[in-house]
């Protein structure tokens, strides 16, 4: 969660999504590839050149496009991460990787990504992109190696480019089932065009993965990597639906969607890979991987605030939030979003700049909210913090309001329900009361996660080993998913696995 920015409008949608838009961004730890076209992305024109004089110093004060691209992925994923160990095993699984792929004019330049969110991407000049997020979640060379090859893969088809001129030609038969104004012609188009969209791009997601498996092979990795990552991939989805109380559709292929379903991915990467070599016959290099990866920093990076279990601190800012039991809370950049096991009850807290001049009460009743109801606005305090307080309806939808005056800034607490149930009022009451100022001393105290390295015993367990992570919700499900062990699968004395620690 950043800093406060000027006041911006709040407005809950009127329909069933009026709960997702408080809690935009749940499912951005499992976020797709993509292989990202500056041109998506309209940057402001360059400036003309200039003409200077011969004897003038050369300069570079003009940045390409691809430069500004690379600025804005930067920061939009937390900037860089740096780790010695961890960048340059990278590093060297892409310079192998380079090596059997000599489609691509342009070297490949790695950029390390300070995200909790797993993802991977690139861009069309080379530049690949992986999370923190997605190295943790990885459980050796070999599944990290088809990751980097399925998004190099998307440059060296030119994926983007050809996804650029099918968006470009559809756009045209768009604009002309509009001239000749026929709307049911237009609404046919609109359908086909996102049908031809979406089967093109799943293509895509397949051809990629075909030409990863087959790329990682040749510079000596073990080519089932691709099945086993995706797989891992296919158990955070599950454990996140189940931490949340919905149904994981991992199962359903969407035709609408993306990307292919993660089994489907899964049954072509493994019989990509059977084609190429028996199973358990590739090198892996699963004790280098976890040697390098030892001390990475998981899930939130302490600068934007942490979470822990339902309560979240901000050691930069300066306060703590406890939400709700039950709640699953996620961190972005514009907010602090949670959902309630089963899905029913939502919050987001999030800050805007607002003059010391302006009312609490003044500020409720601007308008960022929709269905206010003027008559429950008061004034109150949150641990001696100037406050106000209202309810608002809407679409079927309550909303408990709370603002608090917390230095320049003023804090939003938003809470949603289609039950304003009086277990649900202290709920949320209680949880609003728990917004507070930490003290310096507190906010030192507040320290990342970090991925740890230990090796099993003979006497070891699932349990066990669990039960020594920094880690209260789910610790052995979570340690299965973070070592890529299904259920019921033994431990192996003497072999490494990783744990979250401290």
């Amino acid at each position: 969660m950043a800093p406060a920015v000027p006041d911006t409008r709040y407005k809950p949608q009127s329909s069933a999504a009026r709960k997702l838009a408080l809690v935009l961004g749940l499912g951005a730890l499992l976020a797709g590839c993509a292989t990202l076209d500056p041109s998506f992305n309209k940057q402001p024109p360059a400036p003309a050149p200039v003409t200077l004089p011969g004897n003038a110093p050369v300069t570079t004060g003009v940045e390409s496009p691809e430069e500004q691209e690379h600025r804005r992925l930067v920061a939009l994923y937390g900037g860089e991460y740096f780790n010695a160990p961890t960048e340059r095993l990278l590093s060297d699984v892409l310079v192998k990787l380079a090596h059997v792929n000599e489609s691509s004019p342009e070297p490949y330049r790695l950029t390390l990504l300070n995200s909790a969110v797993v993802n991977a991407f690139a861009l069309p000049s080379g530049r690949i992109y992986v999370t923190r997020g997605l190295v943790a979640l990885a459980n050796d060379t070999a599944e990290v190696a088809a990751v980097m090859a399925h998004e190099i893969a998307h440059v060296t088809a030119n994926h983007a480019t050809q996804r650029a001129e099918l968006e470009k030609n559809s756009a045209l038969i768009s604009k002309a089932a509009t001239i000749i104004q026929n709307p049911e012609k237009g609404q046919q188009v609109q359908a086909f065009r996102r049908l031809s969209l979406a089967s093109f791009s799943r293509a895509q997601e397949f051809e990629a993965d075909r030409l990863g498996v087959a790329n990682i092979a040749k510079a000596g990795f073990d080519p089932y990597g691709a099945a086993r990552f995706l797989t891992s991939l296919g158990h955070s989805a599950a454990l996140r639906a189940s931490l949340i109380g919905q149904k994981n559709n991992s199962e359903r292929p969407d035709i609408l969607s993306t990307h292919p379903s993660t089994p489907e991915r899964i049954r072509e990467a493994t019989l990509a890979a059977r084609q190429i070599v028996a199973p358990d016959t590739g090198e892996r290099g699963h004790d280098a991987y976890l040697s390098a990866i030892n001390g990475i920093v998981f899930g939130d990076d302490p600068s934007e605030g942490i979470i822990r279990a339902n309560r979240f601190i901000h050691a930069k800012l300066g306060f703590a939030f406890t939400a709700p039991q039950g709640f699953v809370l996620e961190n972005s950049s514009q907010a602090l979003l949670g959902l309630s096991a089963g899905g029913t009850d939502s919050l987001r807290l999030d800050s805007v700049r607002l003059a010391a001049s302006s009312g609490l009460d003044d500020y409720i009743k601007s308008g960022w909210i929709d269905g206010l109801n003027v008559g429950s606005v008061t004034l109150g305090t949150i641990h001696d913090l100037p406050a106000a307080f209202a309810t608002a309806q809407d679409g079927g939808w309550t909303f408990k309001l709370a603002v608090v005056r917390f230095g320049a800034d003023v804090y939003r607490l938003i809470f949603a329900t289609k039950a304003l149930t009086s277990d649900n009022e202290l709920k949320f009451t209680a949880a609003m009361n728990s917004f507070r100022r930490i003290s310096p001393e507190e906010a030192a105290q507040v320290k990342p996660l970090k991925i740890g390295v230990l090796t099993a015993s003979a006497g070891d367990t699932i349990a066990s080993l669990a039960a020594r992570m920094v880690f209260s919700d789910r610790p052995e499900d979570h340690f299965r998913l973070l070592n890529g062990l299904e259920i019921g699968a033994p431990l192996v004395p003497g072999a490494k696995y990783k744990i979250i620690t401290e």
